[in-house]
């Protein structure tokens, strides 16, 4: 599968209490493989990332505000998980809107963990199959998702994982998507 994505520009959003991992090393191999990770929250300055619920990791600093970016500006949207991030950014109104500007336009979008949490109050999940962190299944569940509990899970352009543990196979297959997407 191509691997080069290089010119491509990939955003990341997120917030404060993001998973550390699932924004650093989709972000790392998106550098690798040629692209700009952009980082867009609805903060700014910068954010705090978290190792699992409890512990502060590494800050991070900001790009752009959700409110200031537009999905035409980006090839793929990347969505990591963390209880705290996932459960802010999916009643954040300009976040939702951010998120169905890629799905309008057909550009890959990639969520882990508690990421796709904002699919439901985006009014995106109905009708797709998708995992998720098991905690959520329920939710998405009852939103109108055909959940599996599989390590990677693509619908279209949408690419779905699990946690942390499945991060090298849900950064492949973003690089994968975001090349055949803009060849």
């Amino acid at each position: 599968m191509p691997t080069d994505i290089s010119g491509t520009k990939v955003a990341f959003l997120l917030g404060h209490g993001v998973e550390q991992a699932e924004l650093t090393q989709p972000w790392a191999e998106v550098k690798k493989a040629g692209g700009t990770p952009v980082l867009v929250s609805p903060e700014s300055g910068t954010i705090t990332a978290m190792k699992g619920d409890w512990d502060h990791a590494d800050t991070f600093d900001v790009d752009v505000e959700v409110k200031d970016a537009k999905a035409e500006d980006y090839d793929a949207l990347v969505i990591p998980g963390g209880t705290i991030n996932a459960d802010t950014l999916r009643i954040d109104t300009d976040a939702q809107a951010f998120v169905t500007a890629f799905f309008d336009a057909a550009k890959p979008v990639a969520s882990i963990c508690h990421g796709p949490w904002i699919l439901i109050d985006a009014g995106l999940a109905k009708g797709r199959r998708m995992t998720s962190y098991e905690s959520i299944s329920t939710d998405l569940k009852n939103a109108g998702v055909d959940w599996t509990d599989e390590e990677c899970v693509v619908d279209g352009n949408l690419i779905t994982s699990r946690n942390p543990g499945d991060l090298e196979v849900f950064s492949a297959t973003l690089i994968e998507k975001v090349a055949a997407a803009t060849k």
